[in-house]
């Protein structure tokens, strides 16, 4: 069967509301860890890991930092509309966007877009200073989802205004509002760079002291950034998979991570799916680059059917990784910036990712058919169990190590 043939109602499976975790557990890495290993589960507590994983295995995580993305403008006629930062428009770049100061553009989701169709939304932020800062919002030309964020006190980057006036967005499925707690329980202890309204949700059973322990045992740990977009959460509502457009979300990745992965021939066991996301976006970059090594920045991407299409060709993790650091020194970047559709779907296969650190995700979900490429029908043994013996699912759920 094709891929895009796939019917999304296979990859169904009932998930009772009270199995869905609302909260984080007190201690991040007490939680249960399940292990996948060709074909074996057992049970395990996710402290554990350093001890379960392959010999001369290499972890990759995401670094990304979850933003205060919702901001709640009141009007005049009292109506609430939430406007909540997807992406950055103008200036496009994260990091650029955040430090903006006086104003910028995103691509906004808008609550309650009825009560607001035209006109300019004002905020009155408090600041640390003693002042308040007068944050506007108006529909912006550029685009039909694009909001330009306006502020006259340029002593506070739009950075900083989120921070203050902001609420982090958390999972629609927990149906509840965000707490305190989420403050710190949903972002990873690792999180840097910032960008994401979403967490990297498997990355959140890590604590120092696991890392330790992973550095004690000679594992080393890679960071890579892709921003998590809230189309991560986006069901598929058409019947087969190639009727679903895939959201788009940013990777950033450093020289030295490239390195690191060129040069450590171990085990590759990436920290979540969307650090399996951005390693197996790397392989079809490379490979874009190899058959054009001329490539300019601006089409630096990776399509959601790229892996699909064309003739099967075997290229080795070496020279892909080698294409992308030689595109690099053409370019004397320091950093690997590029935007990713890819959908990993039954029919994939994995050319980067040895091994997988995940949660358990919802039904009928982009997740649940990335998880079933790379452990084929077994999924549904995987979810059985889990259902059968008190896993928590979801964002805040327990964990799942997978080693086909």
């Amino acid at each position: 069967m094709r891929t895009k043939d796939i019917a999304i109602a296979d990859y169904d499976y009932p998930l009772p509301e009270e199995r869905i975790a609302k909260h984080a557990l007190p201690q991040r890495d007490a939680c249960k860890l399940l292990v996948y290993e060709g074909g074996r589960i057992t049970d395990a507590v996710f402290s554990q890991l350093a001890d379960l994983l392959p010999d001369k295995s290499m972890l990759v995580r995401n670094n990304t930092r979850v933003i205060r993305a919702r901001l709640l403008f009141k009007k005049e006629t009292g109506a609430t509309i939430e406007v909540f930062c997807l992406e950055p428009v103008a200036p496009a770049q994260y990091e650029l966007a955040l430090t903006s100061r006086g104003s910028c553009v995103w691509n906004c989701m808008v609550g309650n877009a009825k009560r607001w169709k035209s006109g300019e939304l004002l905020m009155e932020v408090p600041s640390p200073a003693g002042r308040s800062i007068i944050l506007k919002a108006v529909h912006d030309e550029s685009g039909t989802n694009h909001v330009r964020f306006s502020w006259e006190d340029t002593a506070f980057t739009f950075g900083d205004i989120l921070e203050l006036a902001g609420i982090l967005p958390i999972p629609p499925y927990l149906n509840r509002e965000t707490e305190e707690e989420d403050l710190d329980t949903y972002q990873t202890v690792y999180a840097v760079n910032k960008g994401s309204v979403a967490a990297p949700t498997a990355g959140l059973h890590f604590t120092e002291e696991e890392f330790e322990r992973l550095r004690a045992r000679g594992t080393p740990v890679i960071d890579v950034t892709l921003h998590v977009g809230a189309g991560t959460f986006r069901p598929v509502k058409s019947e087969t998979i190639g009727e679903h457009q895939m959201h788009r979300e940013l990777i950033v990745i450093e020289r030295a991570s490239l390195d690191a992965l060129l040069h450590e021939e171990r085990t590759i066991v990436a920290v979540g799916t969307t650090s399996v996301r951005t390693l197996e976006s790397l392989y079809w970059l490379g490979k874009r680059l190899i058959a054009s090594p001329e490539t300019q920045e601006d089409a630096l991407r990776v399509d959601q059917w790229e892996a699909y299409e064309g003739a099967e060709e075997s290229i080795s993790r070496a020279e892909i990784l080698q294409a992308l650091l030689r595109w690099m020194d053409r370019q004397e970047a320091e950093k690997l910036i590029f935007p990713t559709e890819i959908l990993i779907a039954p029919g994939y296969r994995y050319r980067m990712v040895d091994a997988m650190i995940t949660n358990f995700h919802q039904p009928r979900s982009t997740l649940l058919l990335l998880v079933s490429a790379f452990i084929g029908e077994d999924w549904q043994r995987v979810y059985r169990h889990a259902l059968e013996t008190g896993y928590r699912f979801l964002s805040y759920g327990d964990g799942s190590l997978l080693i086909p």
